[in-house]
């Protein structure tokens, strides 16, 4: 895992550091949407409605419309302006049983890890959380925004959970459940029996997610048969020399040849001309006693 964040809890006059992970993960198959045609995959750009050209992310500013449809353009300069919590804290705003925090209200987990060289204070606070029973609200800043988050122990680690505020759950009522009458008390008590019968204690190992592992074993069955549908990946090409060792070979390449021509060509070019001179010089003999055989005959 890579943290995403590096801080301290504020637990009174004590600093506790530590460095967040995000704890949960997707596990659903990811697809790309394609042109059904051709399979040629669908890109989306960032057009401005007025000129029509592609625009830079870094040339992107944020607009609010009102209800009456006034715009108002912030830049990044004005969020900074904004009120928000200390970056890098986690400030323990209050301690409150857990119970009393609505499950409606968690959004999403992180784990929080000691970030020193001796983590007593860490240690300190996860027991005593577990000791009390409650849980510590706390304000947490990510990406420029201060959630409300719950900090609680999980198998001796430290989990920061983030809520949400009060006016984001929608409050509701459902008109078809005015005036409906009470269940009658035989029906309660079958309907208790029947939870009776389904009780046990919980293990999340016992449910698995029977759509993804369908979803996989269909894809990997069209990859195996090679049907009409499976688009085979081109062979990677052979890998490049790295420019330092192909520059490194051909220094290597020059040093041979350049030791070469010092100790191996150099000798048997020298050698070449002294057995030239070994055939001719029989020749020359040769010669010299050819006049001698013809001057005996004449006498």
């Amino acid at each position: 895992m890579r943290s995403i964040w590096k801080g301290s809890i504020a637990f009174g006059l004590v600093n506790v550091p530590v460095k967040v992970y995000t704890a949960t993960e997707d596990h659903d198959i990811k697809f790309h949407q394609v042109h059904a045609a051709d399979g040629g995959r669908i890109r989306y750009e960032r057009l401005c409605t007025v000129d029509g050209q592609p625009v830079q992310y870094s040339d992107i500013d944020r607009a609010y419309e009102s209800p009456d449809g006034d715009r108002v353009i912030l830049t990044d300069e004005d969020f900074a302006k904004l009120p928000a919590a200390e970056k890098h804290e986690i400030p323990v705003l209050q301690f409150v049983p857990s119970e009393q925090i609505d499950p409606i209200l968690f959004d999403k987990s992180y784990y929080l890890e000691p970030d020193s060289t001796t983590p007593k204070a860490y240690v300190l606070l996860a027991k005593t959380l577990e000791r009390v029973d409650r849980v510590a609200l706390v304000h947490f800043t990510l990406r420029q925004k201060t959630r409300l988050a719950a900090l609680r122990v999980r198998d001796g680690v430290m989990v920061l959970q983030t809520l949400l505020w009060p006016d984001e759950v929608r409050s509701v009522a459902f008109d078809k459940l005015d005036g409906v009458a009470e269940p009658k008390a035989q029906e309660l008590k079958m309907a208790e029996t029947l939870v009776d019968t389904l009780s046990d204690d919980f293990d999340p190992g016992l449910y698995v997610d029977e759509y993804q592992i369908e979803l996989k074993k269909l894809l990997d069955e069209a990859i195996a048969s090679g049907s009409s549908k499976v688009t085979r990946a081109p062979e990677a090409a052979a890998p490049e020399m790295d420019a330092e060792v192909v520059d490194l070979v051909a220094a290597l390449q020059r040093s041979l040849e350049a030791s070469g021509r010092a100790t191996g060509s150099a000798p048997a070019a020298k050698a070449a001309p002294a057995k030239k001179a070994a055939e001719k010089k029989p020749a020359k003999k040769a010669a010299k006693k050819a006049p001698a055989k013809q001057t005996r005959k004449g006498a």
